[in-house]
């Protein structure tokens, strides 16, 4: 499967020389960030930016150091899915301490403001915008923006080395853990395989990897696409007698029905006309439309038109506001000249932001990373996968299934973890051989559950990372 579009050659090429010529006299170091346009006074915590060359690469980073004891505390390497979806998602909607103030928005630059339930709390977090081409990071020559799922693996982890090795060499002794979002649960744990493998073979200097955090993680295509009907029988959206039919006409194999399988097939249509209409990522929520009686210049509508799922700008009446609204005010913050020379963003690199770049030249190269997942539960490794139980896009059943098939022997069995004394979701414990995997659902949340239960999910994370019970 390709991602591409027909114009992307054509402006790779025309920056291409002015890239070459631009990183030949660059340092790589991060600089802080004390200040940044829409947030009152300075930083209440480190904010470093800057980018590390990986071959013909440069892959941009934001780096916030823990709010508790840095020297001490883990540090997580955090990207997101997509592929293509920036960091930032990662930063400023689901684990890191800013948020976009919604609220009574009008024009201009958005207002952010401090928020409490960060991971930060707890960890020093390494945001990459991965692969090239996602976010802020980019290329000095055109065939260097063609990536694959191995390839992505393949940036991430030369650009973590460097950035441990090279650049922040205090933080090699602190436990590490990778994290992971949505798509980028694919690479991910080829991420963690290629540190285990060079740690194993002796390489100096070792990276203390501890483990791996992954979010709603695409983990292998057949499951996570079988998974959807399965979901969306259980939930209620399609009929009994559809679901039983489709059933035995498919085999109880949905991900590759073709027009050959006609009864099969004419099934599977008949399932997706009935979720045609719902929103995939939460499916309480409304699948918005466009909406904006006010639009706010040729950006924000640019960036509603390429949202697709659409959104709505009135944020004042709960029936009518679109949790996509906060996607738009990203491409406002991040293409805003001021809020660049903030974050030391090179000139001439990216012309336009896109929170999710649509147009990367990407091809899906790997379709599952169970056998993956089967080479590191060898490893004692302690690792934390969660889903929201409202996800239609990666189903918390087949994130289940894949988990079942790793063979781990449960030590503590389903049942409700609780937050303020309310259930916040459930979860299960697996234990073989050091290798400890804790599943967490997150009751309520879609896709990402931290943009929907930010403080449920701290408080899963805070559990997890200090190796507490959740």
């Amino acid at each position: 499967m390709v991602f591409s579009s027909g114009n992307f050659a054509n402006k790779v090429c025309l920056h291409s020389l002015l890239l070459l010529l631009f990183s030949a006299n660059v340092a790589f170091s991060g600089t802080l960030v004390t200040s940044i346009p829409g947030f009152d006074g300075d930083l209440p915590f480190k904010l470093y930016t800057g980018y590390i060359t990986v071959k013909k690469v440069e892959m941009f980073y934001y780096f916030i150091e823990s709010e508790g004891n840095p020297k001490e505390d883990p540090v997580l390497l955090w990207y997101s899915g997509g592929p293509g979806c920036s960091a930032f998602n990662g930063l400023i909607y689901q684990i890191g301490p800013l948020a976009f103030n919604m609220t009574h928005y009008t024009g201009g630059t958005p207002k952010t403001y401090y928020y409490p339930y960060s991971w930060t709390k707890d960890a020093n977090i390494l945001f990459v915008d991965a692969p090239v081409g996602t976010g802020f990071s980019y290329a000095t020559s055109a065939e260097a923006y063609a990536v694959t799922d191995t390839i992505t693996a393949a940036q991430v982890y030369p650009f973590l080395r460097k950035w441990l090795t090279e650049e922040y060499p205090e933080y090699l002794l602190n436990e590490l853990f990778i994290g992971a979002d949505s798509y980028s649960g694919t690479s991910g744990p080829i991420v963690v395989k290629d540190i285990a493998d060079d740690n194993n073979a002796g390489v100096v200097p070792r990276l203390n990897l501890k483990g791996y955090i992954l979010g709603c993680p695409r983990t292998d295509a057949d499951i996570n696409d079988n998974s959807r009907i399965i979901y969306a029988h259980r939930m209620g959206l399609v009929s009994d007698e559809l679901y039983e039919a489709a059933k035995e006409s498919c085999n109880g194999s949905y991900a590759q029905a073709t027009t050959s399988q006609s009864q099969c097939y004419e099934d599977i249509q008949s399932m997706k006309h009935c979720t045609k209409d719902i929103n995939k990522n939460h499916i309480l929520e409304p699948k918005c439309t466009w909406a904006a009686p006010h639009p706010y210049g040729e950006s924000l509508r640019r960036a509603l038109e390429e949202d697709s799922a659409g959104l709505t700008l009135n944020s004042d009446v709960p029936e009518y506001f679109c949790h996509s609204f906060g996607y738009a005010l990203s491409y406002i913050w991040a293409n805003d000249k001021t809020v660049r020379e903030a974050l030391h963003i090179r000139e001439g690199t990216i012309y336009d932001w896109k929170r999710c770049n649509q147009s990367l030249a990407f091809t899906n190269d790997v379709n599952s990373v169970v056998d993956y997942h089967k080479n590191l539960s060898k490893l004692g490794l302690q690792v934390l996968v969660y889903n929201g139980d409202h996800d239609l896009v990666i189903p918390n059943i087949g994130t289940q299934q894949w988990i079942k098939i790793l063979n781990l022997t449960i030590v503590n069995d389903w049942r409700p973890w609780l937050v303020d004394g309310q259930v916040a979701g459930y979860t299960i414990k697996y234990s073989t051989n050091g290798y400890r995997l804790t599943y967490a659902s997150i009751k309520g949340a879609g896709h990402s559950p931290q943009e929907y239960k930010r403080r449920e999910c701290f408080q899963m994370f805070n559990r997890f990372i200090h190796y507490y019970p959740i």
